[in-house]
Parts: structure tokens; sequence; C-alpha cells
């Protein structure tokens, strides 16, 4: 066990998520952040503005110089794989902002050079950290909930647009982990749909369908362009569901023993269903900012050499299925079928990591939906690899 002094960490990008960052490092009893590294000017100087002392550098190979024991990286998806990369090879533990990746094969790729080198390799799956999120998992995990049936996720807001990923990229990570964290299954088969209204090649709007096995299935829509914000999970089970409303601040988890009851009749050898309306409560959450919390579990990771919650494994099997997904809307919603599990380590074998841009409906494994002269046929596209 090290001994309880300062982690000493490097933030890499002074964007939109790099000041929560810094702000949730600098709050931390157990780190200490020793520079801020961003190659625009104008940040830089804003930081100086806000942190007076506080060094800045231009660059990852002057933040790398410095005697940093860890990194924290919020740039843009494209930039991940490099920025990571360099950081662990450079002997740092690391964090990496939601997805780790923009390919499986380089998800894969930081996830087995950090375990080959030894290094805490940590993506910033911040929703597993929300107190309610924590509450929803207790709740499935009790059997309260009984068998899971299906999941519904709303994470819709005006903006905001990015430049480099599809809006898949941008907000479906968030649900997809906490699907993950809840159900602890790999997903078996996965269907999307969207569309670009902005920029012609980057979708703004998505469904995306997750088959996870045994009659449980996850719908998620985001969208950039609605004139509402709406965050909401619902998690239906058998006995009991629930309803995450992120928005809702003094309520954010409510319980309902709402649902149905099955019974086969005498008479008519027919299923009968009876429905039940019982009570709803809503859980006491403990108030507390999740990255705060994502902070505190990295420098735990770094002082006692631990595997994260949300750790390399975690952020390629969400890179899987957000990289599954957008095949899928290139194939016109073909369902994808995940063979041998999601996120294992034969990755590779026989599969050749594709970006986003290269993906056309006509090059998925053949013709698909109308392609195939059948518009309401989806025959099923078996993505290979772990």
């Amino acid at each position: 066990m090290r001994t309880m002094t300062k982690s000493r960490v490097g933030i890499i990008g002074y964007g939109y998520w790099g000041p929560n960052l810094l702000r949730n490092f600098t709050a931390c009893p157990h780190t200490e952040v020793l520079a801020v590294c961003d190659a625009s000017p104008a940040r830089r100087a804003a930081v100086s503005r806000a942190y007076p002392g506080l060094a800045t550098v231009a660059s990852v190979n002057e933040l790398l110089e410095l005697p940093i024991d860890a990194a924290a990286v919020a740039t843009p998806v494209s930039t991940h794989f490099p920025i990571t990369m360099q950081c662990l090879e450079a002997g740092k533990d690391v964090l990496v902002e939601k997805p780790l990746a923009g390919t499986v094969r380089e998800a894969q790729a930081l996830t087995d050079r950090a375990a080959k080198l030894g290094r805490v390799l940590m993506v910033d799956h911040t929703y597993l950290f929300n107190n309610a999120v924590r509450r929803m998992k207790q709740l499935v995990d009790s059997g309260e909930l009984g068998d899971l049936h299906y999941v519904d996720s709303v994470r819709i807001n005006l903006g905001l647009f990015q430049n480099d990923v599809n809006v898949i990229w941008d907000l479906t990570p968030h649900d997809l982990s906490i699907v993950e964290h809840l159900v602890g299954v790999p997903a078996r088969s996965i269907s999307a749909w969207g569309c670009a209204h902005a920029d012609p090649g980057i979708e703004d709007i998505a469904y995306v369908n997750v088959d996870y096995g045994d009659r449980l299935m996850a719908n998620f829509h985001v969208n950039w362009l609605s004139p509402v914000k709406v965050r909401q999970m619902i998690v239906a089970g058998s006995k009991k569901s629930l309803i995450f409303n992120e928005l809702n601040p003094s309520e954010p988890l409510k319980v309902y023993d709402r649902g149905i009851d099955i019974s086969e009749s005498e008479e008519t050898r027919r299923l009968r269903v009876g429905y039940r309306t019982g009570d709803m409560r809503s859980p006491h959450i403990e108030p507390g900012e999740a990255l705060q919390a994502v902070v505190s579990h990295f420098a735990e990771c770094i002082r006692e050499r631990i595997e994260p919650l949300s750790d390399g494994r975690m952020g390629v099997r969400v890179v899987r299925l957000l990289e599954a997904a957008t095949r899928s809307i290139r194939a016109q919603g073909g369902r994808l079928v995940l063979s041998a599990g999601v996120g294992t380590s034969h990755a590779d074998d026989g599969a050749r990591a594709i970006r986003s841009s290269e993906f056309r409906p006509s090059r998925v494994n053949g013709a698909v939906g109308a392609e195939c002269g059948l518009p309401l046929l989806r025959e099923p596209v078996w993505l290979q690899g772990g």
C-alpha cells in the first residue's frame, strides 16, 4: 500500500469538461493538480485567471516533463487514443473522458497496453458514481424489481452540437454505461436509426435498440434538436419498476409497485392478465457530485493499485456498442449480432476496426432491408470479433 501522499495530476484539455475536472481534482484531498495542458492560449489564460499560480503548458510533451503521477484527458474523441497512449507509455495512470476511444481497436489497444504496463486506466463514465444510479443498482441486485423486462431511456436537449462525433457517440455512452452496470450481462445485438439535419455527415437525432437476452431489451433516444431538456430512464421489472429523472433533484428516483399479474383460466385455458396498482415511493438519495466521486475513486485506484469500476474493459464494451450502432445506421437500421459477447479480449480476431466515416449501407456484409427488395425486412448483420 502506498503512503497517503497526494497523487500529482495533470489536466489535458480545458474546453467543456476540463474546467469541471480541474475544479474536482483541486477539491479532492487525495490529489494535487500540477498543471493544465491546452494548445489554446486563450484557454491557458482562462486557467491562470481562475487559478493564479497554477502552471499551464501548450503540449502533452511539456506536461509529461513535469513530475506528475497521473493525467486526466478531456479532449476531442479523435485524440483520446494518441494522447492516452502517450501518457501510458510515459508511466502515468490515466483518467479518460468518455468514450474511451474512437474505435474498438483503439480502445482495446489502450486497455491491453495499460494492463501490460501495470497502469490504472479509468474511463469517466460519471453516471456510475451518481448516488441515484448507485441506489438503482442496489434495487436491481436486491431483486426488488424482479426480473428485468425493459429499459427505456430519453436523453434529449437543444445542442451541444459536436464536430467530430454524432449524437450517439456524444450522449449514448452515459446510458449504455448505466445499463451495462445495472444488468451485468453482455449485449446480444443492436439496431439503430438516425438522421442528420445540420451537418449531413453527423447524425443529430437517433434511436438505439439493444437486446440483452432473456427477453430484456433497452431503447435509447438521443437528440440534439429537442426544444426541451429531458433526462429520464425507466427500468421495468416483473415486480416493480423505477424511474430515474435526473432533472428532479429533490426526488430523482421513484419506485412504482405497478405492473401486471398473469394467470391461466381453468375454464378457457387461456392466459389472463391482471393489472396491479400499488404504492409509489421515492427513496432518499444522499446529495453529492458524481464527478467528485469519480475523482476520489481514481485517486483510490492510484493509491491502492486496484481496478476502477469503469475500467478499460467497460470502455471497450461501450465503444463496441457505439461503433455497432453507427454501423447499423449506415445499414438503414440493420440489426447487428454481437457474436461471442461484448468486449472480450479477442476483439481483433479476424475483424477490422472501422471508423464511422467508412460505414456504407451497401458494404455491411451484403444488402439489408430495402436493398434486399423487402422494405420491412431487416436481416441480422453479423458483427465479427468479440
